[in-house]
């Protein structure tokens, strides 16, 4: 199976591969620059359908869709039905054309209140939620779960079954239940399940960081797209490197991009940091992806002590600069 057009509702993406929604990580820039190297759809940071929260400032940026090339799929969290309908609607204003639903995220503070992946526990209010939001809005609406709350009780294949009963335009399930976390080896056999019984439109995810994974994970699952998260992180031309390999045949490891083109790329995203969080966020946003694009280069850890203590986008662009400018074109296990 190769990388290949996709549809969610009327919309028809080049590929079918997918940037998973990431707190913190898939901003606007970070979407805009994965779409450009070979991702079909970038799904953004999950927005609490509590609308009193919309006030803060991280909030607005997060309902920030200007100049962001379409189709955009918002994702909303939440575990009351009327309050996850008027975000769908308000997301939709904000120019949304797609609404994703959160209801995967392990996080403690996100299933504390009932949301996320704890709601696979209420199938009921699973329904009225998809339900409420599907009729709340004329774009599509997809979901994305995990395959349970917990190994023993891995209740993937009804949750599909009722997200396809309520309209779903397509379910993103990701291989490890609640309890898992990230910890444990994500598994498949859930997801096939799923493909087997229910026509629904199915995007993969879990543990999928090249090629080799991605054609295994879609033969065997059958599903119709798969969904990259970690593994873009510091590495957003994955979606074309895998792409070309789905294309080709060819799923041997890639050689990596010359350090002159990461250095270059880095840089135009960390300008893109700065301009969308201002000075003093984009430095401090920009750290953790400096830290992701240079792990694998000699002195990394030195240079993350070093970047860690940068204030201002002129200091950090400059030390970046420098430091892959005497970096070798090759890679190395660096700490």
């Amino acid at each position: 199976m190769s990388a290949s057009p996709f549809r969610i509702g009327p919309h028809r993406l080049e590929n079918n591969l997918v940037l998973a929604p990431m707190a913190g990580i898939t901003d606007r820039p970070f979407r805009t620059l994965c779409r450009r190297l070979g991702a079909g759809l970038a799904v953004s940071e999950m927005i609490s359908a509590n609308t009193a929260l919309w006030g803060t400032r991280k909030s607005v940026r997060r309902l920030d869709f200007g100049d962001e090339h379409g189709p955009v799929s918002a994702q909303i969290l939440g575990a009351d039905p009327t309050a996850m309908a008027e975000a769908a609607r308000i997301n939709v204003a904000h120019g949304a054309d797609i609404i994703d639903i959160n209801m995967g995220c392990p996080a403690k503070k996100v299933c504390k209140v009932a949301a996320g992946s704890a709601l696979l526990r209420d199938e009921s209010l699973v329904a009225a939620i998809l339900e409420a939001v599907v009729a709340a809005v004329e774009v599509p609406v997809t979901l994305k779960i995990r395959t349970g709350w917990a190994p023993e009780a891995r209740n993937a294949p009804h949750i599909a079954r009722i997200a396809h009963e309520s309209g779903i335009a397509a379910l993103t399930v990701h291989g490890r239940t609640r309890a898992c976390g990230y910890g444990a080896p994500a598994e498949y056999d859930t997801i096939r399940a799923i493909r087997e019984q229910v026509p629904i439109t199915l995007i993969a995810n879990g543990d999928i960081g090249d090629a080799r994974s991605a054609r295994a994970v879609l033969d065997y699952t059958g599903a119709d797209a798969i969904m990259i998260g970690r593994a873009a992180q510091g590495r957003p031309w994955i979606f074309r490197d895998i792409a070309t390999a789905l294309a080709t045949g060819d799923t041997s490891d890639p050689a990596p991009p010359p350090r002159t083109w990461i250095r270059d790329l880095l840089r135009e995203h960390l300008e893109q940091l700065y301009q969308f969080y201002g000075d003093h966020g984009g430095v401090r946003i920009a750290r953790k992806h400096i830290a992701w694009y240079s792990r694998h280069l000699p002195g990394a850890a030195r240079f993350r002590d070093q970047i860690n203590r940068t204030e201002t986008p002129a200091q950090q662009l400059a030390q970046v600069l420098a430091f892959f400018d005497q970096c070798p074109d090759t890679e190395t296990d660096a700490a």
